[in-house]
């Protein structure tokens, strides 16, 4: 009985999350390289050909906040790398004409670092038209949010949804797990009950859950796919599901069951209040004097990386700093560059984030996204995970047939079972 319902809840749990997986899966396994694709999908955005002493990219930020005052920047690199562009995200400002955010179509400005010249500018994420500018950010999005549009006033849905699809796939995986185990044999009404069977015996009626008979129908092998890949890959689906789940529903229900289990050091995103987008808070102290306080916060805490990347968060009033060497910034092995975070008001200190220091529950934070991306293993992890979202997009269409396959099969058992309409009477002349 309890193994009839597990089955009905595999199948229905699988069905409802499987379109969402296997947009996750093929999502997943392209935006693992999502900077090397950018990169060969759009030279003209990343590479410069100018060669020389580089313009202070303070100074390249002054230069386009002076010449586009509608648009404000929030986060940009200290440093390109060499013969690469310096890139900037930006925000809108409050339009004082209207009262509303002033818009500007676009939320990233590449810079030739050398000569200062604007070379491109484009709306990282944007959900339409598709553009070749726009195709991985497009696919990063959706992998995580789906791109559902905001309504009331809200634009997480497309995150929350895929966090509730991240908890049923979770649950599922174990219910999965439990089906492929040995049924046990129950004894016959006129035997004793059968000994209960050795570790030996009991592998020996697991270890086919663990292969794919090739020379089987297209069913079979289908099913032995399904099945076999989902054991040998438990672990990996299990983190990948997981941290999904924990990324997606990072603020809702993670970060507070993390709380209740462990002490969590919070950062300011969570502990300074949010104010409105129409009304930003604007700071007394500007990147070159946050700049200024990282390198010296930097050198007295004895860190050899240099300030890497400066961000503003108009809507809490603080700053972050960066601390890894140029090109580190991604794909890096690890959990991430170190941080120092700055009140806007007075570039003090006010909080910091260390990889690999903190209370449990902080490393168990610190690594979801790692962990999740493959980049804790730096380029084999990411490896790994690509080949993981091909397995998930493959385990939801084998998943799907082998419903498709049984359904068919139960409707045609039930039409032979039907009775057939007994003839219509001759009619007497």
């Amino acid at each position: 009985m309890a193994r009839s319902v597990f089955v009905l809840l595999h199948r229905w749990a699988g069905l409802t999350v499987a379109a969402f997986l296997f947009v996750a899966g093929l999502t997943g396994a392209v935006i693992s390289w999502d900077h090397e694709l950018d990169d060969w999908l759009n030279p003209h955005l990343h590479e410069v050909a100018s060669r020389g002493t580089a313009i202070s990219s303070l100074d390249l930020v002054r230069q386009f906040e002076a010449r586009e005052t509608r648009a404000r920047v929030v986060y940009f690199n200290t440093a390109a790398e060499p013969g690469e562009a310096l890139d900037l995200f930006v925000m809108p400002r409050v339009d004082p004409a209207t009262g509303q955010l002033a818009v500007l179509g676009y939320n990233q400005v590449f810079l030739d670092p050398v000569s200062g010249a604007e070379i491109g500018r484009r709306e990282w994420g944007q959900a339409w038209p598709i553009t070749r500018e726009t195709l991985i950010s497009f696919l990063y999005k959706l992998h995580f949010s789906l791109h559902l549009p905001a309504m009331w006033g809200e634009d997480r849905w497309g995150v929350w949804l895929m966090g509730i699809v991240a908890i049923v796939w979770t649950i599922d995986g174990f219910v999965g797990f439990y089906l492929t185990l040995p049924v046990r044999k129950a004894a016959k009404p006129d035997r004793a009950a059968s000994p209960r069977p050795s570790g030996r015996d009991w592998w020996k009626r697991w270890k086919p859950a663990w292969k794919v008979k090739t020379s089987g129908s297209a069913y079979r092998i289908n099913f032995d796919l399904h099945r076999a890949a989902s054991l040998w890959t438990f672990a990996l689906l299990f983190l990948l599901a997981f941290t999904a789940f924990s990324l997606n529903l990072y603020r809702e229900v993670f970060l507070p069951l993390m709380s209740s289990i462990s002490r969590v050091t919070p950062d300011p995103s969570f502990t300074r209040p949010m104010v409105s987008p129409l009304k930003p808070i604007e700071p007394s102290a500007s990147f070159a004097d946050i700049l200024e306080a990282a390198q010296a916060e930097g050198q007295r805490r004895g860190w050899s990386e240099p300030v890497g990347a400066l961000a503003y968060n108009p809507f809490q009033g603080f700053y972050t700093a960066r601390y890894f060497q140029p090109g580190d910034d991604h794909g890096a092995a690890g959990v991430g560059p170190a941080a120092v975070y700055f009140d806007g008001a007075d570039a003090k200190v006010i909080g910091d984030r260390q990889p690999w220091i903190g209370t449990a529950a902080d490393l168990f934070v610190q690594a979801q996204f790692p962990v999740h991306s493959g980049r804790i293993l730096g380029l084999p992890g990411r490896i790994l995970i690509s080949l993981m979202g091909l397995v998930v997009a493959m385990l939801s269409v084998t998943g799907v047939v082998i419903w498709w396959r049984k359904r068919a099969a139960r409707v045609s058992v039930r039409r032979k079972a039907a009775p057939r309409p007994s003839a219509r009477p001759i009619p007497a002349e």
